[in-house]
């Protein structure tokens, strides 16, 4: 886990530049509005968004009544009440999604694909949602049947996030792949839900390898050894995945706001890109040479 004067130094370094920018883009398109002061910066309340996904808590609002108000006034003697910074999150929607993309990682010429679920409510509920019903649908994993959306990521060997995109729980893994992908060279890996032929041919003109396992019912063919390897290697990105579930809290069903919780999956994911051990495969220099 960070350290949280360090994460805060991290994203305030990151809104010095970014604020002057973004407000005169609003002024020169005519978006700003007056809006009054908030005690707390900008740089603060995405710090404690993105602690909350590093703690142990697993319900924001017992973490900021019971954790930071009590035990981090120190470190935020501004802390609003708990409403009011409810109100503030919508704020940091741009500003977290621009930093996440400043903590991607490097293309180092391997790369993992894969997509999970984000349930918003139980099955037998679905009929009575309302908070997601405009863009919220119903999907099928090797899990069974779930209603919310997928979480696309792409990560590299070493655990590092390169890319993401968050569709509709109806949405077919491989559509999503030529944006996730876009600048990336080498091979990538992914499960059996990827195969198409014309998805390969798509990423083979842009300088990318698909691998995939074959289906049951298609005819085996012959694979390099370095590709068998990495396919046997695929669990890496499901392990991220289960990390972001189980540690950082991206999915739950407790949602009342459609921008609080695309909020709670930004910060999810840049908490993972600051965990300090993530999952890797350990590829030396030259290992990584003979596999690409």
């Amino acid at each position: 886990m960070m350290n949280l004067d360090e994460l805060f130094c991290d994203i305030d370094d990151f809104c010095q530049l970014f604020l002057p920018a973004w407000h005169r883009q609003l002024l020169s398109s005519g978006e700003r509005q007056r809006r009054r002061a908030s005690r707390l910066t900008l740089s603060e309340i995405m710090t404690i968004l993105i602690y909350f996904h590093q703690s142990q808590y697993r319900n924001f609002k017992v973490f900021y009544l019971l954790h930071l108000s009590r035990h981090c006034r120190s470190a935020f003697p501004h802390l609003l009440s708990y409403t009011r910074f409810v109100a503030l999150i919508p704020t940091t929607l741009m500003p977290m999604c621009l930093y996440l993309n400043t903590r991607r990682g490097q293309n180092t010429g391997i790369a993992f694909i894969d997509s999970t679920s984000l349930v918003v409510c139980h099955n037998r509920r679905i009929h009575n949602h309302r908070v997601f019903k405009q863009i919220a649908r119903r999907g099928k994993t090797s899990m069974g049947w779930f209603y919310g959306f997928k979480l696309h990521l792409v990560v590299n060997d070493q655990g590092e996030l390169l890319a993401f995109r968050i569709t509709p729980g109806n949405v077919d893994d491989r559509r999503p792949v030529p944006t996730l992908t876009q600048g990336l060279t080498g091979k990538i890996i992914g499960d059996r839900g990827y195969v198409s032929q014309r998805l390969f041919e798509l990423l083979w003109e842009q300088g990318l390898h698909l691998i995939t396992k074959i289906r049951k019912n298609m005819h085996n063919k012959l694979m390099p050894l370095a590709n068998k390897l990495l396919l046997r290697k695929r669990a890496i990105i499901e392990t991220i995945n289960d990390q972001l579930k189980n540690i950082q809290q991206v999915e739950h069903t407790r949602h009342r706001s459609i921008v609080n919780a695309m909020v709670n999956v930004l910060a999810a994911l840049v908490a993972y890109t600051h965990q300090p051990r993530k999952p890797s495969l350990n590829i030396t220099q030259n290992e990584l040479k003979l596999l690409t």
